[in-house]
């Protein structure tokens, strides 16, 4: 448990599950292989991101593992801390992405709230400096201060507070761009809603696609909150006593939008 000296911090406030590590390194690197595979087998270069934050997940997962057999070792748990942290932000990056050439493929730049131009430009400039935030804030945390920890957490907040704001607006914008298009469709009977975009991993309509991807903004959504609240408690919170909640609102969170974009966005 917890030093008992003047300040009350310590790298884990348990002792790493091994099975879980080991089960959670395994899940993100398949998933990594499948996503590289496509990658570059599909040339969805887009992708190149969401597939470095699968690695980022299976090397974080892997650092737990040495976590395990030391927990006061300070690499592994800078590792794990700044990796698992930092890997939806790419995750983003790509969905922002997939979003601009959806609306471009179905010819339907109208409907964006953003123009379309600006769509990718303006969501991952947000990203990055959410990510930027969130990597300084916890590389100052790996220090192992308490004032490191306080000063970094600070930050890490600010970062995913603004990680939180550009992803709440874009899937506003995702919202408005997809209730415009099914109106535009009942009064002008467009064919787009019933055209197939292709996908390399199979055909799906603009419409299932949406729908995966409101699922996976979810799933990062409330991982998100899950962080901040994390964060906003400290070293020495209810979230941090308990390993179990990393991977209910962490892990699993984050491995089901691995498989959610796999299964259902374009190839």
């Amino acid at each position: 448990m917890a030093d008992t000296n003047t300040i009350d911090f310590v790298l884990y406030r348990y002792t790493p599950s091994l099975a879980a590590a080991i089960a959670f390194t395994a899940i993100f690197g398949i998933l990594s292989l499948l996503h590289l595979y496509r990658v570059l087998h599909h040339r969805t270069y887009f992708f190149i991101p969401f597939l470095l934050g699968l690695i980022f997940e299976t090397v974080g997962y892997l650092a737990r593992i040495f976590s395990h057999y030391s927990p006061k070792s300070l690499t592994p748990y800078i590792i794990q801390t700044m990796l698992i942290l930092v890997a939806p932000p790419l995750f983003a990056a790509s969905i922002y992405m997939t979003l601009g050439r959806l609306i471009t493929r179905l010819h339907a730049e109208s409907t964006s709230l953003v123009p379309v131009r600006w769509l990718t430009k303006v969501f991952v400039v947000g990203d990055i400096v959410s990510f930027v935030l969130q990597c300084g804030g916890g590389g100052y945390m790996s220090a192992g201060t308490q004032s490191a920890m306080t000063t970094g957490s600070h930050i890490v907040i600010g970062g995913l507070a603004i990680q939180l704001l550009f992803f709440g607006f874009f899937v506003i914008v995702a919202s408005v761009f997809h209730v415009r298009v099914v109106r535009n469709h009942h009064h002008h009977h467009h064919h787009h809603q019933h055209t197939p975009i292709p996908a390399k991993t199979g055909r799906y309509s603009w419409t299932d696609m949406m729908w995966g991807l409101y699922i996976a903004c979810g799933l990062i959504l409330v991982r998100s909150v899950y962080r901040v609240v994390e964060f906003v408690e400290g070293n020495d919170g209810f979230i941090m006593r308990r390993e179990y909640l990393l991977y209910v609102f962490d892990g699993v969170l984050m491995a089901l939008t691995g498989v959610v974009v796999g299964v259902v966005f374009p190839g």
